[in-house]
């Protein structure tokens, strides 16, 4: 005999199902009280039995085969979930970085200005001369990859020389009074002692760079290599004269144009090849405007 559920124990549905059915059983007792006491008199008609519903179990019985397909699809979704879940942490890693990037470009700094050099090689260089003075641009210091760009620097005009520009400069430890042109090329430093484009003028902040000739066209700037800290450099122009003191002196390569690099107070720095009649390098003063 198959054991009986108590009504805690039965589902929603069993109880439902055995509702219907005693009501349906009630209702079926009243016909047939009303049909043997003659109150009806057509025959009673009887509700068939109500079909047991079936379980999803007995339906469709679990398998193996199913049990691996439901885990299966249940390990998907979790994957999918965790996908998820990856892609907006991800989301949100980009979203701060994007942020810390945005602020760090609408961070205002103070720019730092770069030093325009318009130069290859620093200005005056030349072969030493032969026994009857003559000389020649020394090309040979130039590196092979930077010539177009010394050849393009050589070809720019010389600007007519303004109030502000120098026009001569004075050396008395040493003996200078030469005049001062607009340009540092071969020609320009037949003339004299050469201002290279674009430095700055006297007495402006920045870096008044002059070249000279050591050992030829004048010699103007053979003793530079006798100047001492404290020396005075005296460049004029057409409305003044700056002084300038000379602070210390170094020997370079040819290529080391960051000598001549701007300077953010009052500079200046004098040029010439070295040694005298060698010229394989560049002597190079720097002196700082006087007060």
């Amino acid at each position: 005999m198959p054991h009986r559920k108590s009504a805690e124990d039965l589902s929603l549905e069993e109880l439902r199902r055995l509702l219907v059915q005693k009501q349906r059983e009630v209702h079926q007792a009243r016909l047939e009280h009303f049909q043997r006491t003659g109150r009806l008199t057509h025959p009673v008609w009887k509700a068939p039995a109500p079909e047991t519903s079936s379980t999803p179990e007995e339906i469709a019985p679990s398998t193996p085969g199913r049990r691996f397909l439901d885990s299966a699809l249940l390990a998907i979704e979790i994957l999918a979930v965790i996908g998820l879940i990856g892609v907006l942490l991800n989301g949100l890693g980009l979203l701060r970085t994007l942020n810390q990037e945005v602020a760090a470009a609408l961070r205002v700094e103070t720019p730092t200005p770069t030093p325009l050099i318009m130069a290859v090689v620093l200005p005056g260089g030349h072969t030493p001369p032969d026994a009857s003075g003559n000389t020649r641009p020394n090309e040979a210091e130039i590196p092979e990859h930077l010539r177009p760009i010394y050849q393009s620097l050589a070809s720019l005009p010389v600007p007519t020389p303004g109030p502000q520009q120098a026009i001569r400069i004075q050396i008395p430890a040493i003996g200078v009074d030469a005049p001062v042109v607009q340009g540092d090329g071969w020609e320009q430093l037949k003339k004299g002692v050469g201002q290279h484009i674009p430095s700055a003028n006297p007495g402006e902040n920045g870096n008044v760079v002059l070249s000279g000739h050591n050992d030829v066209y004048g010699e103007i700037f053979r003793h530079l290599d006798r100047l001492q800290p404290g020396d005075q450099v005296i460049l004029y122009t057409q409305q003044r004269a700056y002084t300038y003191i000379v602070e210390r002196t170094l020997i370079v390569e040819p290529t080391a144009v960051e000598v001549i690099a701007s300077t953010g107070a009052p500079t200046l720095t004098l040029i010439s090849c070295y040694p005298y009649l060698v010229d394989t390098h560049r002597i190079v003063v720097f002196a700082r405007l006087q007060p």
